[in-house]
Formats: structure tokens, sequence, C-alpha cells
């Protein structure tokens, strides 16, 4: 099992392929599994997947978490694996991570994919089944222990994610950037992707009909396509 030591932490990642380097980084809750309805499209890269801080086969530390501590960990991982630069993939909380690992490490990211997130999130969130699955399910007895993540380490990403505010700094950003989103996205509502669309000078917008995960299911064809266009040299 291939496992890096980062800073005070180990994390599970996987590394495969030959082409052009492409890191993805998974959300809240998830691990690089999140990936797997994608990767067959994804042959033609040198893809990093892995499992942040708190989820999946890393370690889960219970200590205070932030987006910054996360972009911090891709980075170091990305120099111990030897991929000192790459295209950058995030979903959700994983697009906040890689705002951020933009934002502290340019020089990382050649071109950066942004899926399924925002620079903030709001303070209400329309109930959903997606939001019953990701913040109410954990909570509730003989629920959470068939969650793989410990309550804890979810609540460490959550808050993480929730304090995450880099609105004021999208202006910054001079990195080429695709925004895949939901039209119907309950979790990170549309116009968190039209926010970071006004506030990244020159980016692209891609929308897509479904839900907060429908660009890595049946939308997957339009986000591989996409990806594909965008990262080509």
């Amino acid at each position: 099992m291939p496992i890096a030591s980062v800073g005070d932490i180990e994390l599970f990642y996987e590394l495969c392929g030959d082409g052009r380097p492409l890191v993805l980084i998974p959300g809240l809750g998830t691990d690089s599994r999140l990936f797997w309805p994608i990767m067959a499209g994804l042959g033609d890269y040198r893809t990093l997947r892995f499992d942040p801080r708190g989820a999946g086969r890393s370690s889960k530390p219970d200590a205070p978490y932030s987006i910054a501590m996360l972009a911090d960990d891709t980075a170091a991982l990305m120099q111990a694996v030897d991929v000192p630069s790459a295209c950058v993939l995030g979903v959700s909380m994983g697009g906040r991570i890689a705002l951020e690992l933009v934002l502290a490490h340019p020089a990382m990211v050649t071109r950066l994919v942004l899926v399924s997130t925002g620079a903030r999130t709001l303070p209400y969130r329309r109930p959903s089944w997606r939001w019953f699955v990701m913040d109410v399910a954990p909570r509730l007895p003989g629920v959470a222990r068939l969650d793989p993540q410990p309550r804890y380490a979810h609540e460490r990403q959550r808050a993480a994610s929730r304090d995450y505010d880099a609105a004021a700094r999208l202006g910054r950003i001079e990195t080429p950037t695709l925004i895949v989103h939901g039209r119907h996205d309950h979790v990170t509502p549309y116009r968190l992707a039209a926010e970071l669309h006004q506030g990244i000078t020159g980016s692209r917008l891609v929308t897509v009909a479904g839900g907060h995960l429908a660009p890595l299911t049946h939308q997957r064809s339009r986000l591989l396509a996409a990806i594909h266009e965008f990262a080509r040299p």
C-alpha cells in the first residue's frame, strides 16, 4: 500500500500512468475511491489521487484542520512523489483545497479544474437527500458506525470546509481554470460556481444537468470531455 510521510501524518496515494500529470482531490467524507467512475477515461494522464487527512487510509488526527493545512499536505505529497507541478482537479471540499493550493503554491498548478465547489460555503443550505447523507446521517446512532470515516474526522474536515472563504482572493488566480457544476446542486448551490467564474479572470464554466455528484456519475462523459479539451497542450 503506497504511503507517503507528509509532515506529521501519513497519506495513502495511488500514482499511475505515464502522460501529463493530473492530481485528483476528493471531497468531504470521501477518499480517492470517489474517482473510480472516471478513472478509465483518464488513461492519457499520470494521475495522482490520494486520501486526504482525516479520510480513507490516511492519518486521522483528532485536532483542528484547515483548508490551508490540507493544501499544504497536497503540496508536500506532490513533492514527495516527484510531481512538481500538475493540472489539479478538486471536487467539493477538494475544490477548496485546490483553490488554496493554487493561491499558496501557484507554480505547482499548471491548470485548475473545480468541480461542484465554491470559494466559500453558504450559511444555509436547502435540505436535500445528499445534504442528509453528508451532514445528518453520520450523527445518527447506528449509522455512523457504518461510515469508515470516524465521526470526529468528518467533523474536523467539515469545520475546515465551512470556515474557508477565498472569495476575496479569486482575482489573484492567473492559472487557466475550468469550472464544472451541476445546475441543481443543492449541496454547493450553482451561484457559488457563478461566483468562481466571475472572480477568476478567463475561467470557463461548464454547466451540467443534475446535482452535486452528477459530474462524476451520469454526467461523467461531459466532465471527461471538458477535462480533455481543457488540458490539451
